[in-house]
């Protein structure tokens, strides 16, 4: 790799590591290509963000590809993760703590299978309040920390594919494939309504985004690695 190819553009696949931003492997990622060719300025920005609490795969632009992400994020995604029955928090994930607890004797396994038929194809969903989306100028999560509140309208997303993997109560394995824009935290929330109880989202892995996949993907460490041997 030299600074041309950087400049000229490049598609890096990187696995995210937990409790990272996307934000902060997009900093991480430039500083060292900067660092490395000794150049002032290059454009690097990632085509889709992923919650610190996801893991998985992270699609990067350099240079002039910068100006196709949008290509990029508007593939079909696909996430494979956990959801847990019984209790829900403000973020929908872990980020936050646990608000409420709610009965599940009355779930069956016939019923987590039957339930995920509702969510399949186009469908009406709510942002969490704990999100990027902006309103008025501020983004949802920044409203939600300083305990204000605010009108978040429904936007039609659409999943493909909705599959149970495995049942260890009260926790659900899933694979979900879905358009652009789509909150698996809001699809956990709304799954454990359907349910007639709470959930929350307890673990995503994001494994492709259209014909990219993450066991192409490289670690941040192994990237640095390879730009400087």
């Amino acid at each position: 790799m030299t600074a041309e190819n950087f400049k000229n553009g490049e598609v890096l696949l990187l696995d995210k590591p937990l409790e990272w931003t996307s934000f902060q492997v997009v900093n991480k990622l430039r500083w060292h290509i900067r660092k490395r060719f000794d150049i002032k300025k290059i454009k690097v920005g990632h085509a889709g963000t992923l919650d610190p609490l996801a893991t998985g795969l992270l699609i990067i632009c350099t240079g002039k590809e910068t100006k196709n992400i949008e290509h990029y994020q508007g593939q079909e995604k696909e996430y494979t993760g956990e959801i847990t029955l019984g209790a829900t928090t403000p973020s929908y994930d872990l980020e936050t703590e646990i608000n409420e607890t709610f009965p599940t004797d009355h779930i069956t396994e016939k019923m987590i299978h039957d339930a995920t038929v509702r969510f399949v194809g186009k469908i009406q969903q709510k942002p969490p309040i704990f999100s990027a989306i902006k309103k008025d100028g501020k983004r949802l999560y920044e409203l939600a920390r300083a305990g204000k509140t605010a009108k978040i309208d429904a936007r039609e997303v659409t999943i493909s594919s909705f599959e149970i993997t495995k049942i260890t109560f009260p926790k659900v394995a899933f694979r979900v494939k879905c358009s652009k824009g789509t909150y698996i935290r809001a699809l956990a929330n709304d799954f454990g309504k359907a349910l007639e109880t709470g959930a929350h989202l307890s673990e995503l892995r994001r494994t492709k985004i259209g014909d990219y996949e993450v066991k192409n993907a490289v670690s941040i460490e192994s990237f640095i690695n390879a730009l400087e041997s």
